[in-house]
């Protein structure tokens, strides 16, 4: 199929997941908010002496900033950064706690992360032609190598720098700590020391889908470097049997 249907049936693919976890969590996220506010509220009539800061203390962090019930963490944005993340197989913080949110996470990742594959694979091969293409077209020697390395700083650009500033002012990380969650997240590594979009931190309404396109074309382009590393050490292989080749023509008179 055409790129462009096989990134039509993805998104559309992550959105329903994600629409499906919503509602399949929703209502029980809004359930604990509700005990939680409940058991806070008892909490601060039996201790008089304890107010909301000496309650945060006591939690390290663990209590709600209001006293209003809200749909919770399992919002449709988030749901779908959720979703996203299942396929991708990057870690995150959040994981269905009800049977039907279990049980169809094991199926929506049993379809989800072979597509993945396929789309970034498709993306990768996609990104890689088209440069080419524009190398060809210039047709200068150092053309290609220079059209590389410009691919290469945009992305470095685009996908660590841009993100590492936008983690170190909404998740109040270092520089460091940023590009290296930038790093571990893109390569699927996912140790999951560093989680970012935390269910008891405030964010803007574009932080889950700027996480969510990020992790996409993030990875689409780690796909880019790895078909350049392929094509690289193809060519490397040609140029070395071509060589061998040329050093010794009596060996290969005598093989054939």
């Amino acid at each position: 199929p055409s790129i462009l249907l096989l990134g039509m049936v993805y998104v559309a693919y992550v959105l329903i997941g994600g629409v499906i976890f919503w509602k399949l969590e929703g209502d029980l996220g809004k359930k604990d908010i509700s005990n939680i506010l409940l058991n806070k509220q008892k909490l601060f009539s039996t201790y008089t002496c304890l107010n909301h800061q000496g309650l945060v203390d006591v939690a390290q962090g663990l209590s709600l900033k209001s006293n209003t019930t809200t749909d919770g963490f399992w919002q449709f944005t988030s749901s779908a950064v959720f979703a996203a993340t299942v396929v991708t197989t990057i870690y995150g913080n959040m994981s269905p706690s009800t049977s039907a949110g279990q049980i169809f996470c094991v199926f929506f990742a049993l379809f989800g992360i072979p597509l993945n594959l396929v789309v970034l694979n498709k993306v990768g091969k996609y990104m890689l032609s088209l440069e080419r293409n524009i190398s060809d077209f210039l047709q200068r020697t150092c053309t290609r190598f220079f059209i590389h390395l410009f691919s290469y700083i945009c992305g470095t650009v685009f996908f660590f720098i841009v993100p590492m500033t936008v983690f170190q002012l909404f998740e109040g990380w270092t520089y460091s700590q940023a590009i290296y969650y930038c790093f571990i997240t893109l390569s699927t590594i996912g140790f999951g020391d560093f989680v970012a979009n935390n269910p008891d931190t405030d964010y803007p309404n574009w932080y889950s889908v700027f996480m969510a396109s990020w992790i996409f074309f993030g990875m689409a382009w780690l796909a880019l470097l790895i078909n350049h590393s392929i094509d690289i050490l193809e060519r490397l292989n040609a140029l070395w049997k071509q060589k061998w080749r040329g050093q010794n023509p009596e060996g290969e008179s005598s093989g054939s």
